[in-house]
């Protein structure tokens, strides 16, 4: 018997839900970093096993919309959970109750009638048996299919959790090769590693003011070479000083960073070349918009 289906994991901010994906998954799929909302769009990471094919969803955390970008990352949110088989609800071991933030994301879930599993993550953070009192609190709220403790960073729980997804999902055939580990493609992967990069290294005003766009991805004949070209869009003209730093030497960091991953997903050497465009107000821009949301 073969299963297979669409499994959604959504939480607030920085509860893990990138580091979660990527953990399943065994590849870097989604970019990782302690600022909020960093996952900005619906990314699928693509389990195949003997017995099933389980399309995971990470979505971006759950927070009030602040302009259009973050009306974008909304939609985004309710489209993915509208098509999946299975919810993931993150929430973090460190929780002290369910808070308004939690009780919000909650809600939603109930209203989406899916099957839920309560994933508990950071387990690494506190001792074992204050998880107790937050599994009776949410316990009394919904009725769970599981609850599950992990750390997504250290590995723990994953293969329970993976058997009990496998466990709900229904019957099903592949959909997709079972040699795809996901949906985006490599210019995609590579503004998203951009970001990442970015996320780290710059100071907290700036990193949600960025967008980062491939201009161009060329090939040299005869050589296992790629020129890539990207733009990072900033704000505002003291933001772009901030990302190119005193001599280049800011943009110069997160270049190298980047391309060392870059290159390492691509199998071969990359020339890459950062530049910084000011873009006012892009995040309420449909247009920029539409190239992330693509």
């Amino acid at each position: 018997m073969f299963k297979s289906g669409f499994v959604a994991i959504v939480g607030r901010p920085n509860v893990g839900k990138s580091t979660l994906i990527n953990a399943i998954s065994g590849q870097k799929i989604a970019i990782v970093s302690n600022k909020p909302q960093t996952t900005r769009t619906a990314i699928k990471g693509i389990i195949n096993r003997e017995n099933a094919q389980i399309i995971f969803t990470d979505t971006p955390g759950i927070h009030k919309p602040q302009n259009k970008l973050g009306e974008k990352m909304e939609e985004t949110i309710n489209e993915a959970v509208n098509e999946v088989d299975i919810i993931l609800y993150l929430i973090e071991a460190t929780d002290k109750g369910i808070g308004l933030a939690n009780e919000y994301i909650l809600n939603k879930v109930k209203e989406h009638k899916v099957k839920t599993i309560l994933v508990i993550n950071k387990v690494d953070a506190i001792k074992k048996e204050s998880i107790l009192e937050l599994i009776k609190l949410y316990s009394e709220r919904h009725d769970f299919e599981a609850i599950i403790p992990i750390s997504a960073l250290n590995n723990d729980g994953i293969d329970i959790l993976l058997d009990k997804v496998i466990e709900l999902l229904p019957e099903g055939p592949a959909y997709y090769d079972t040699t795809e580990w996901t949906d985006q493609t490599e210019k995609q992967i590579i503004e998203e590693t951009v970001r990442e990069k970015a996320l780290r290294t710059l100071d907290d005003e700036v990193p949600h003011g960025i967008a980062v766009e491939v201009v161009s991805m060329k090939k040299r004949e005869n050589r296992e070479l790629y020129d890539i070209d990207v733009t990072i869009y900033c704000e505002k003209k003291t933001h772009k000083g901030i990302i190119i730093g005193k001599d280049g030497a800011m943009l110069k960091n997160i270049g190298e960073k980047a391309r060392k991953d870059i290159e390492e997903m691509l199998g071969c050497k990359v020339n890459l070349q950062l530049w910084v465009k000011v873009k006012e107000d892009w995040r309420d821009n449909e247009n920029k918009l539409r190239q992330i949301f693509h």
